[in-house]
């Protein structure tokens, strides 16, 4: 008899306090909003400093590469192609003097690599170099020779 005293109280209880929807409360989602709020002003202006680092370090992977273009290049044809044939030359046989005799039906490496550096600026090459045989740079971020931090030039002498 008692448990059938208790379900029915329970069953009147149930009916006279319909069970409330199953939600958050505004205290539960200020308390989430607030902690979400806090955890990107941690982390937001870390993850935006490094747009920069990650900018510089794929022009040093572009140089790393169209150096070892050139170096094949000139293994095939016994020089670096001229200023005027420029880094063009790694993807088109050069027409202007001195047309080279050995070059790699294909090219050297794939055009898009000839893309313009992180900042949307041409890579520079300079034969002879100032560095080295030949030098190859981006201006960083300024797009202008020297500047500091990701404005600095990013060049083949410095890999």
């Amino acid at each position: 008899m008692m448990v059938t005293a208790t379900f029915t109280r329970y069953r009147d209880r149930v009916r006279t306090h319909p069970l409330r929807a199953r939600g958050f409360t505004l205290i539960e989602i200020m308390v989430v909003v607030t902690i979400l709020g806090i955890l990107a002003a941690l982390i937001v202006p870390r993850v935006v400093g490094r747009t920069d680092d990650a900018r510089v370090a794929a022009a040093k992977q572009d140089i790393a590469q169209l150096m070892q273009a050139l170096k094949l290049y000139r293994l095939d044809n016994g020089r670096y192609p001229t200023n005027e044939q420029g880094l063009q030359a790694l993807i088109e046989r050069p027409t202007v003097e001195p047309v080279p005799n050995n070059w790699k039906q294909g090219g050297y490496l794939d055009p898009p690599i000839l893309r313009k550096d992180p900042w949307g600026q041409s890579y520079q090459f300079l034969n002879p170099g100032l560095h080295g045989e030949v030098d190859i740079m981006s201006f960083g971020r300024d797009g202008q020779p020297g500047g500091e931090g990701p404005d600095a030039d990013i060049g083949s002498w410095s890999l």
